[in-house]
């Protein structure tokens, strides 16, 4: 991770392998100093390779991001958690409007102290602007859902939430510094914003109070990941 001058945190990277293929995602994982970067593996790479991939990236000494986001009744999502726990993943994530019950059923599976994963409650997707939150039946902005939801994991004893750039700033006010903020939808300066709809650069993210980055085609798509990854770093250390 990255120590920062503005915020007096430290802000890593966790590098998205969103591959269909995986023999391309532990291709460039090979390629990462673990010292460097963390790993996230969701859906699409997960449906694709299964947990045998994530068991390669953790025998390859990485710290694995499993982005399931689990969301499903209490006992299912219980028994998902445990079975992540077992793989060894470093972290993993639920969605917190699963409701307070899922949530404590989530924690006590995946338990705490040594082997224990952090356990981190999704939010709003960052992909979700205030009028698709309407089209739900949802009449609260995407801010205020956040921060209801960020209330809901904390009082159920999460470790931490994912949420857009823009929102670390409060959560961080309102939770204190030993929670963690993971934040997806990065984008550097200048780099076209795909499906994201609450962005914000690295370090715009890094000042706000995040604690770590997901992020994706901007590192995996470049011609030259390792090299994308190094910019990356340099402007998390400025």
């Amino acid at each position: 991770m990255t120590d920062t001058a503005s915020t007096g945190r430290a802000c890593g990277v966790i590098v998205a392998l969103d591959f269909d293929d995986p023999i391309d995602a532990l291709a460039l994982a090979a390629r990462i100093d673990p010292v460097r970067a963390s790993m996230k593996v969701g859906l699409e790479l997960y449906t694709r390779a299964g947990p045998e991939l994530v068991r390669q990236l953790v025998h390859s000494g990485h710290r694995v991001f499993l982005d399931l986001k689990f969301h499903d009744i209490p006992n299912t999502v219980a028994a998902a958690c445990r079975v992540a726990r077992d793989l060894g993943v470093w972290m993993v994530d639920v969605h917190a409007g699963g409701g307070e019950r899922m949530l404590e059923a989530a924690r006590e599976a995946v338990g705490t102290g040594t082997g224990a994963p952090l356990l981190i409650g999704v939010t709003v997707l960052t992909s979700l602007a205030d009028s698709e939150l309407a089209a739900l039946g949802l009449a609260a902005s995407a801010a205020t859902q956040v921060d209801r939801l960020a209330r809901l994991a904390s009082d159920a004893g999460l470790d931490g939430v994912v949420c857009a750039g823009p929102e670390a700033r409060r959560l961080r006010a309102a939770h204190g510094a030993a929670w963690t903020l993971v934040c997806p939808g990065i984008r550097p300066a200048g780099a076209v914003s795909g499906d994201q709809q609450r962005t914000l650069t690295p370090a715009a993210a890094r000042d706000a109070g995040a604690d770590w980055l997901v992020i994706g085609r901007p590192i995996t798509r470049a011609s030259d990941p390792l090299a994308a990854l190094t910019v990356l770093e340099a402007e998390l250390a400025g």
